[in-house]
């Protein structure tokens, strides 16, 4: 009943909630050599990211990520009959500074003089056509609203507003 009941308000909410696909556009792939191929959004999600025991990763659409160390949370897009090199940019914006910021090795990016948005520019090879980022809940990380953009050749081809919620804490039991 509670799967079902999660199911509901998750598809509502990726209903109701801004996700934005802009109309086709065409972007050069990073090799000179390739043909221009046009970029077209078949399908944009936001959502966690969940490691299984096995090492499987599930994706779940959600628009509220629990505030909780290691927890991973991002997008994924589906890019229509695309093959090869995707050169992307993505805007995060925070609500407030949070105590430290973070990439793994290799990446590509820069934070505003506030400390509250970072740009993050990759150039990802795909032969299925998704392209994806993920961000690790890090100790010092702010809970409230939070924005992603992701652009291809300066044009918006995705944005996703989302919220990182504090876990609740467990009610104490009443002594006697």
């Amino acid at each position: 009943m509670r799967i079902w009941a999660v199911t509901v308000v998750l598809t509502s909410s990726w209903l109701i909630n801004g996700v934005i696909a802009a109309e086709p556009i065409k972007a050069v792939a990073a090799s000179p050599q390739s043909d221009a191929q046009p970029i077209i959004v078949s399908k944009a999600e936001f959502g966690v990211q969940r490691v299984e025991s096995q090492g499987k990763t599930t994706f779940i659409p959600t628009f509220r990520v629990p505030l909780q160390e290691g927890n991973k949370y991002g997008w994924q897009i589906q890019l229509k009959n695309y093959k090869g090199a995707v050169t992307w940019r993505e805007v995060l914006r925070l609500p407030k500074r949070p105590e430290t910021w973070s990439v793994d090795s290799g990446q590509d990016m820069t934070i505003s003089p506030d400390g509250k948005e970072a740009v993050t520019k990759r150039t990802q090879n795909t032969t299925d056509g998704v392209i994806q980022n993920f961000w690790t809940i890090a100790p010092g990380d702010p809970d409230g609203k939070h924005k992603i953009q992701v652009y291809i050749d300066d044009r918006l081809i995705a944005a996703f507003e989302f919220e990182i919620v504090p876990l609740k804490k467990p009610k104490a039991e009443g002594r006697i």
